[in-house]
């Protein structure tokens, strides 16, 4: 998928949006993603058979940093959403909203094109990624990678 000028200005957008300065409110995508992030996690601890204490020592923290997380009022690291997945066997996708689907695939309408040019779309200059100068942390690339998927799979969708 060639890079246009309107792609380029969706991700100017999401790149505002992913690593914007965390006052008066804070990041509205982030605050997004982990909205649903709390609600995805509260419904797979409450159908699992751990509880909140098994599950922060799975994650190395203590049970109130976890009962933060699954009612919303902590932020989630990329390592602790990795973490988060594992435990519970969904993909990240699943977990940050992303996708019905627990495991992660793309959607069973997607064609192996539409799976390239994902993968393509987001490959470009991805290493090299900055903003206001600075290179993304980690956590600001995991951000923006589940945000550009899910604008590009809603796309295709109605393509």
């Amino acid at each position: 998928m060639p890079i246009s000028h309107k792609n380029i200005s969706l991700f100017a957008i999401m790149l505002k949006w992913c690593c914007a300065k965390r006052t008066e409110g804070g990041n509205k995508m982030a605050s997004h993603l982990e909205q649903s992030l709390a609600e995805r996690i509260a419904y797979l601890q409450d159908r699992s058979q751990f509880s909140q204490a098994d599950i922060a020592k799975k994650m190395g923290i203590d049970r109130t940093a976890f009962s933060k997380i699954k009612n919303g009022t902590r932020k989630v690291s990329a390592d602790e959403l990795n973490k988060l997945s594992e435990i519970f066997g969904v993909s990240t996708d699943y977990l940050l909203g992303n996708t019905v689907s627990q495991d992660g695939k793309a959607p069973s309408w997607a064609t192996e094109k539409d799976k390239n040019d994902l993968k393509h779309y987001l490959s470009e200059n991805w290493d090299s990624m900055t903003y206001g100068g600075d290179k993304l942390t980690d956590e600001e690339k995991q951000q923006l990678r589940v945000a550009m998927e899910t604008i590009f799979w809603r796309r295709h969708k109605h393509q």
